[in-house]
């Protein structure tokens, strides 16, 4: 056994990675204000492997976030890779995604938040969420919400663009769960709702879990 090195010792080291091995992106805090595009609308019952795709062509980059990125959503749309990284070249924001009931049921790989994260998605907007794919998109600072009245979910269409204003202090809003998106598109109010905790919306807030430990833990 090898005694691990002292703490200033240790920190002069370079890390040497394999060629497949990337550092996990460095996400940014949930902004105030949004004003994205619907890059993706999709139905009920959308699972973790169609957000991520499993099997020998994806999972040897599981340690790779900009190539594994390529892969998501292929299933249902190849196109959306490319389309989201031109989204987030052109508006610097990122985009949302529309979804059904049960969005992100099946495993709980993290890598079907991370992956459509480092893309630049920052809001999926759904009937409803599977309970584990719903955590890991907070996690990883994706805002997560849902319709209030299903039937708006007909009000949105893919290439949409939805703003939202005063995001810290709607979801801080002690009593309140409500959230109000703007359809600039088609010109209308849609009435979303969260189901966060105080420490959830901390976590959003920051860009997501990681970000929340580091300021934390910050002197």
């Amino acid at each position: 056994l090898i005694a691990p090195l002292a703490p200033d010792e240790a920190r002069n080291i370079e890390l040497v990675k394999g060629p497949n091995i990337a550092s996990l992106p460095q996400f940014e805090p949930l902004p105030d204000r949004m004003e994205i595009p619907v890059a993706l609308k999709v139905g009920d019952d959308i699972s973790t492997d169609e957000i991520m795709p499993a099997g020998a062509r994806v999972l040897p980059y599981r340690s790779n976030i900009p190539k594994i990125s390529d892969f998501v959503y292929e299933i249902i749309d190849e196109g959306y890779p490319k389309r989201a990284k031109e989204i987030f070249a052109e508006n610097k924001q990122g985009h949302a995604i529309v979804g059904g009931e049960n969005y992100g049921q099946g495993s709980s790989r993290e890598h079907a938040a991370i992956a459509p994260r480092y893309l630049g998605l920052r809001l999926v907007l759904a009937k409803d969420f599977a309970r584990i794919h719903w955590q890991n998109l907070i996690n990883f600072g994706i805002l997560p919400l849902t319709f209030q009245s299903e039937s708006d979910f007909e009000a949105v269409d893919q290439g949409d663009v939805l703003i939202i204003v005063n995001i810290h202090k709607q979801l801080r809003e002690a009593n309140n769960n409500k959230v109000l998106i703007s359809n600039e598109t088609q010109h209308r109010e849609i009435k979303a709702h969260h189901a966060l905790s105080e420490r959830q919306v901390d976590v959003l807030l920051n860009g997501g879990l990681i970000n929340w430990v580091r300021a934390r833990n910050s002197p």
